[in-house]
């Protein structure tokens, strides 16, 4: 592998200025996510696709797996759109990934303009590979196989992978308002990482469970003012965020700073806040 596909989702919704621009604060945030891992790489856009060229392929996905925006990655191997080049490589992937008796398929998706269409790909690259596993039996199941080997041909390039790793999704961190979490339990860390996946950058008042959102900001802050509300006007902060819950409606009343409060878990139940947790402390 020589070079890793990030997509996004929900920024190839917005308008094209905005998409921009979301794009941008997204490739600072993969750029950070990379030096905090201290991978050196190469980021690059294109036509809705970011690629990261680098020679350490898995501690960058470890790294870009924890950038919001990000909707899922693939390692993949970078090819020349030649239909026989495609097959060589493919080929020489699939020796690695395809063990005896096991059954593959190949699907195939083009852009732009090429003497073949995807399904020309899809038979070409398959009969390749089977060809290269004859001698371990392998064969082709298209409706449940063992191994999917997915080719991507993008003008002049194509890229063989056989993996889609799931990212958080959501926006871009800091394409969004400024916003301080009171961070006192697990509770208000899950809350503030909601926050933070719509694109809030969230700024951390009591640092007891911060280290959860950690490897979810490269530059995540936290302040040290003496109370709440200090925290948030001396930080300018358009809201607060707190893990409070339907229980502690009491104390959701009786809060008030003069801003916005956001309780994302409010109408959650026990069973959805503990798979959350589970998943954002991997």
């Amino acid at each position: 592998m020589n070079v890793i596909l990030v997509r996004y989702a929900e920024l190839g919704l917005k308008s094209p200025g905005v998409r921009r621009h979301f794009e941008t604060i997204l490739l600072d945030n993969l750029k950070a996510a990379l030096t905090r891992k201290r991978v050196e790489a190469l980021v690059s856009r294109e036509a809705g696709r970011i690629y990261v060229h680098t020679d350490r392929i898995d501690d960058a996905m470890d790294g870009l797996v924890h950038v919001f925006g990000v909707a899922s990655i693939s390692p993949a191997i970078e090819c020349t759109s030649d239909m026989e080049d495609m097959q060589r490589t493919a080929a020489e992937m699939s020796r690695a990934i395809l063990g005896p008796g096991m059954s593959f398929a190949v699907k195939a998706r083009r852009e732009g303009s090429h003497p073949f269409t995807s399904m020309d790909v899809g038979r070409e690259v398959g009969s390749a590979i089977f060809l290269a596993n004859e001698d371990r039996n392998v064969r082709v199941d298209l409706t449940d196989p063992d191994v999917t080997i997915y080719v991507e041909v993008r003008g002049g390039r194509a890229f063989i992978f056989d993996r889609y790793i799931p990212g958080p999704g959501g926006l871009p961190l800091g394409s969004q308002g400024k916003v301080v979490a009171s961070v006192h339990s697990e509770l208000d860390a899950l809350a503030a990482w909601m926050l933070m996946k719509r694109g809030c950058k969230v700024l951390i008042w009591g640092d007891e469970h911060a280290n959860v959102l950690e490897p979810w900001d490269p530059r995540l802050k936290v302040l040290e003012s003496g109370s709440l509300e200090e925290a948030v006007h001396g930080s300018k902060a358009l809201g607060i965020v707190s893990g409070r819950r339907l229980e502690d409606i009491d104390l959701i009343c009786a809060t008030d700073i003069g801003v916005p409060a956001f309780y994302p878990l409010i109408g959650m139940t026990e069973q959805e806040v503990e798979e959350r947790l589970e998943s954002i402390r991997k």
